[in-house]
């Protein structure tokens, strides 16, 4: 574990935040990436220009309480349940100032312990040995205008989070985001990626497998195999964005961006579900992106790799 170079909470969670409309987020231009939520039909969008600066929040969306955990560094954003059994209450988490292979390690504020961003567990403190794993849901990283495109009752966080930064586009960690370098030094080779090369991780109960962003180039249905589970992902590379859900054993080829094809008709992609012409539904599953070297770091040793 080394030090990152900022005191504890020198990084300053955004807890409760204030949302604003659609409309009223005027501040936000249609290519700004942001990281979309949907929970019970609850849409939020919180911008990676202002999650850059924070790198957590911590809220209630449709009723769940969560909490982002966003290591700038790795360029994983990963969205955990924060309710555990047998806790009295939700995690509310916090930046601790500390690294481990570039990675954040964040702290719940009840017990002051140190969580690995990437795994969602404690890793020293009082929790450790305790066998608690947060769970993690589902995130999408997309543009603005696709996600008020698709979400038009969404609220967004408001420009005012009570902090003074630079909220700019392309402003946050600009020269760490445009370099091939790593800020900490971290070891990540093999699969004919370079460290910062994004992938999409995705997660089950049977496996793991690493997708390079740059087989959705263009938009792409991909049906695959993850462990023992059939999935199907759907993506887009220019815009950062993939979605994961169980195929239930269907071939999915692509019909729009919010649709895809099986042999029983035409299915609509959406933040939980996909959902058939006869209202069944495939569940969403819950991966995420992030770059090459942060995946090899902590999920490496389990994962399988997507070749194309």
């Amino acid at each position: 574990i080394s030090w990152g170079g900022v005191r504890v909470d020198g990084i300053p969670s955004l807890d409760n935040p204030t949302l604003v409309s659609a409309g009223q987020a005027g501040y936000l231009l249609d290519d700004d990436l942001v990281f979309g939520v949907e929970i019970n039909g609850d849409a939020r969008a919180y911008p990676l220009r202002i999650m850059g600066w924070h790198e957590m929040f911590n809220d209630v969306i449709g009723g769940v309480p969560v909490a982002l955990a966003y290591c700038t560094l790795c360029g994983a954003g990963v969205l955990y349940e924060t309710t555990v059994p047998g806790q009295g209450a939700p995690f509310v988490f916090g930046s601790s100032g500390f690294l481990y292979r570039s990675n954040k390690l964040m702290f719940d504020r009840a017990t002051d312990s140190l969580w690995n961003q990437f795994t969602g567990k404690p890793v020293a403190g009082p929790l450790v040995n305790s066998g608690i794993e947060l769970k993690t849901r589902p995130v999408t990283i997309t543009s603005w205008r696709d996600w008020r495109s698709d979400h038009p009752d969404t609220r967004a966080l408001a420009l005012n989070t009570g902090h003074s930064r630079n909220y700019g586009s392309g402003v946050v960690y600009k020269d760490y985001f445009s370099s091939p370098d790593l800020m900490f030094p971290s070891l990540a080779g093999g699969c004919n990626l370079t460290q910062k090369d994004y992938v999409f991780g995705l997660r089950v109960t049977a496996g793991a497998k690493a997708y390079p962003l740059k087989v959705f180039e263009g938009g792409r249905v991909i049906n695959d195999k993850v462990g023992f589970q059939n999935v199907v992902l759907v993506g887009d590379a220019a815009t950062r964005t993939v979605r994961a859900y169980d195929s239930g054993g269907r071939q999915f080829t692509s019909a729009g961006r919010k649709q895809i094809s099986a042999s029983d008709g035409v299915w609509t992609v959406g933040e939980e579900n996909l959902t058939g012409p006869g209202g069944q539904r495939l569940a969403r599953l819950p991966g995420h992106i992030a770059y090459w070297f942060g995946w090899q770091s902590f999920v490496g040793g389990e994962s399988e790799f997507y070749e194309g």
